[in-house]
């Protein structure tokens, strides 16, 4: 072969090569040998378990859908992505699932990750379902695609302001939060439900940190200096616990609440005696749902003790799962409509999606931390 013409044929090759390396990943749909099914969140990292407990939550769903057959007579296969709560890994990570071929994700965990990582799932129609991602603007864009099996900020800041007023009958409040999507968002709505019932005044403190943070004890101090009668943190539970146990240790004792980040085990060991008596918003307990006996027993067999957004994880997965096998494809824009028809009774309780993508109804209750564990606030 003459040299010249070597030279050009590599050239081209290599011309080539470059042009496929920028081409879009197709992502595998149902002509695939199995049906994928995405799972995002902390994996590692601060919050890892309670990403971990969202990827058990599917892992178990998938687990018996495999047992019976799999769907569209194929196997399943779950495929992770650790965004490590950061909201600039999950944009990469949900691209990474569209072009795995995810027919649909359960995720993102933080709301932070969720609202950027569901413009891709929304730009490539993959239906996403978060069990955790509790802000507003999550649903409030009304993207066909999106939806959520807990509820939201703007509902849960209520709950915890009503009770605020009318049962702790606080009058003064100090507010602290991570400057996060899901934590300031939480804690706004906190905010926004104190000034309505009781006027501006009554914010006497309000003032956000990094959600690195580890030491509290200045803005705690200041929290202090306004005497608040109960003072609220828009967080999660590995900044709560510390920020607890420096509160007393400062003498801050007015009592803490805080909304569904917080109410996780490792709250109560890291708090440990200090977080006697903290107030939490969150949904109903599953050991009182008629729907969750089955999916308890199985879940502490494989993994242990349920974390709280597992038994939400595994209803997602189910729900997508079942919305596949009613569309009878795995085509995102008929797996989305299915989504939006479906009425599916589940461990925990009866999901339907308004055109939002939101819950139908609003789940949250008053926790507390009583003899160093969760349970039911009960004002008897």
């Amino acid at each position: 072969m003459p040299r010249s013409l070597s030279f050009a044929l590599t050239a081209l090759a290599v011309v080539l090569l470059a042009a496929l390396a920028v081409l879009p990943l197709t992502p595998a749909r149902a002509g695939d040998d199995v049906i994928k099914i995405g799972v995002a969140g902390p994996l590692t990292g601060g919050q890892a378990k309670m990403g971990n407990d969202v990827l058990h939550g599917v892992q178990l769903a998938v687990k018996e859908w495999n047992a019976k057959g799999g769907v569209l007579g194929k196997k399943i296969e779950v495929i992770s992505r650790d965004d490590e709560a950061q909201e600039k890994q999950a944009t990469p990570c949900a691209r990474e699932l569209v072009n795995e071929g995810a027919v649909g994700v359960i995720g993102h965990f933080n709301s932070g990750c969720t609202i950027p990582a569901s413009e891709v799932y929304y730009e490539n129609m993959v239906p996403m379902i978060t069990p955790s991602a509790t802000n507003p603007k999550v649903t409030d864009r009304a993207y066909e695609n999106v939806f959520r099996v807990c509820g939201r900020d703007d509902q849960q800041g209520g709950v915890a302001a009503r009770f605020t007023v009318e049962t702790l009958k606080a009058k003064k409040v100090a507010i602290l939060h991570d400057k996060t999507a899901y934590g300031q968002g939480l804690a706004d709505e906190f905010k926004k439900g104190i000034i309505n019932a009781l006027g501006e005044a009554a914010v006497v403190y309000y003032a956000g940190f990094s959600k690195d943070e580890v030491d509290f004890r200045a803005i705690l101090t200041a929290t202090k200096e306004k005497a608040p009668d109960m003072w609220f943190f828009g967080g999660i539970y590995n900044q709560a616990g510390p920020m607890v146990k420096q509160a007393r240790q400062i003498g801050l004792t007015a009592p803490f609440m805080s909304g569904d980040g917080v109410i996780d085990q490792e709250f109560l060991k890291t708090a440990d005696k200090d977080a006697e008596g903290s107030y939490l918003t969150f949904g109903p307990d599953p050991e009182r749902l008629p729907g969750a006996k089955a999916f308890l027993a199985a879940y502490h067999a494989d993994y242990g003790d349920h974390g709280p957004y597992s038994i939400y994880a595994y209803d997602a997965a189910n729900i997508l799962l079942t919305a596949i096998t009613n569309a009878k494809s795995a085509d995102g824009k008929k797996v989305c409509d299915a989504l939006h028809a479906i009425e599916y009774e589940g461990a925990i309780g009866k999901t339907q999606f308004d055109k939002k993508g939101d819950i139908v109804g609003s789940y949250y209750v008053l926790w507390i931390v009583k003899d160093g564990k969760f349970v039911l606030y009960e004002n008897k």
